[in-house]
């Protein structure tokens, strides 16, 4: 297929019906009832729904309510506030639901505007871009109701190509929503082992130690195994330092410099972290310089309490981040996720950080306690902990793989340019690739 075998059209002239929900009788608060009504908040920036704060409005009010009445495949626009314009699209969810005076509802013309197809379109750059250039107001943003008249928007001549765009993407969104889910899943799974490895280690054979078989003691963390002990961070490292207290000048090229926004537990995102010229990374490595099995710890601003491992890669550090030194005989690896636990996270973090300008000091890090297995066993452990992130890196990649290929669909699909039509002989053959 070719550009020629599509035609611009104005979208108002395709849209049945376009209207808002109704505000519930007595107000926004009446939140008595049953039967959900949906609002933007309700809308997902990927354009799910996420149902589970919707609001309930009495069946009374729903089954005398004259508009907002939903149905499956209904694209939803947020009409106003900081979000406006964010397209979602109701999968029938619920039984039966409706909408509030927040959110527009749309249904194209039949056999003329499949629905897939119109919310993968505002949902796009293009459509996004259509959007925004219509919303009016500054202290209260909004959209009105005419914003879909002289909207231009490409359609296929051949209707039937419609549902096929919007069922590849479907496709797309689905396997997004599987690998979502996988790495959830893999992160409680990440939980439950790390508690179990640093409260109940490993025995000599590589398995987690079995409390009603093998001795453990009581310490200030709880019951540990015999063989081991509770440590300040600093006994298990030969050098903690502040990162300096100076904002760097920022170089389109240079070393990373590390700052919260650079850091996920177990792992430092270089990618897209900013960089500083030679001569300014060697003014932040006076302190100490970073190298491989140090790690990075973020103690101050909203993702403190990170702990990330420093590479091969060259790298200083930018503000509100600290750097520790693991001894000779401390795994890094072990220590990394030692200070990525839950329990240390609740324990040293919650319990320090302010409410207005949540940060750690460096000195109760230092004396921050852990456990210390032997040696050998923390190696064992920080493998496990490392086998464990790998599989979550490999979900990770699929997920941004899933995203671009996203992202390329709609762009291609959306426009015409890849030959859709061919498809239709096959429609499941972009599914079973």
């Amino acid at each position: 297929m070719n550009l020629d075998e599509w035609t611009s059209h104005d979208l108002g002239s395709l849209i049945a019906e376009l209207e808002s929900g109704s505000r519930p009788k007595g107000g926004a608060d009446d939140e008595s009832g049953e039967l959900p009504s949906l609002g933007g908040e309700n809308i997902r920036s990927d354009g799910r729904l996420d149902v589970s704060s919707v609001r309930k409005v009495p069946r009374s009010f729903f089954t005398v309510m004259s508009k907002g009445i939903l149905r499956n495949d209904d694209v939803l626009i947020n009409k106003d506030g900081a979000n406006t314009g964010k397209v979602g699209i109701y999968r029938g969810e619920f039984s039966e639901a409706a909408i509030n005076e927040h959110v527009f509802r749309l249904r194209g013309r039949e056999g003329k505007l499949h629905q897939g197809f119109l919310f993968y379109f505002l949902a796009s750059q293009i459509g996004q871009q259509h959007i925004r250039s219509r919303i009016s107001g500054s202290a209260q943003p909004g959209l009105k109701s005419s914003f879909v008249d002289q909207l231009p928007i490409a359609l296929p001549n051949n209707f039937d190509v419609q549902p096929t765009v919007a069922k590849i993407l479907e496709w797309v969104d689905r396997s997004i929503e599987q690998t979502e889910a996988l790495l959830e899943k893999q992160q409680r799974i990440k939980t439950g082992l790390m508690h179990d490895l640093l409260t109940r280690g490993l025995d000599a054979q590589g398995r987690l130690r079995d409390p009603s078989s093998h001795t453990f003691k009581p310490s200030p963390l709880g019951r540990i195994p015999t063989e081991w002990s509770v440590v300040n961070i600093e006994d298990l490292c030969d050098d903690i330092v502040d990162c300096p207290h100076s904002t760097p000048k920022y170089e389109s090229g240079g070393v990373p410099c590390i700052r919260t926004a650079d850091m996920v537990p177990g792992k430092l995102l270089l990618q897209n972290a900013y960089r500083v010229s030679s001569s300014t990374y060697q003014e932040r490595i006076s302190r100490l310089v970073p190298r491989q099995g140090d790690i990075i710890y973020s103690r101050e601003g909203e993702r403190l309490g990170i702990a990330s491992p420093v590479g091969d890669d060259l790298v200083c550090l930018g503000q509100r981040v600290m750097l520790l030194r693991p001894k000779a005989d401390t795994d890094s690896t072990f220590l990394t996720w030692a200070m990525n636990s839950p329990s240390f996270y609740n324990r040293v973090v919650l319990g320090q950080i302010a409410t207005t300008s949540p940060h750690i000091n460096v000195r109760d890090i230092k004396k921050a306690v852990v456990v210390r297995p032997k040696p050998p066993e923390q190696l064992l452990i920080g493998e496990a902990l490392a086998a464990d992130d790998s599989e979550k890196a490999m979900l990770e990649g699929c997920l941004e793989k899933l995203r671009r290929l996203k992202g390329g669909l709609m762009h291609d699909l959306l426009t015409g340019l890849v030959p859709v039509a061919q498809l239709l002989a096959n429609p499941e053959a972009p599914i079973s690739s």
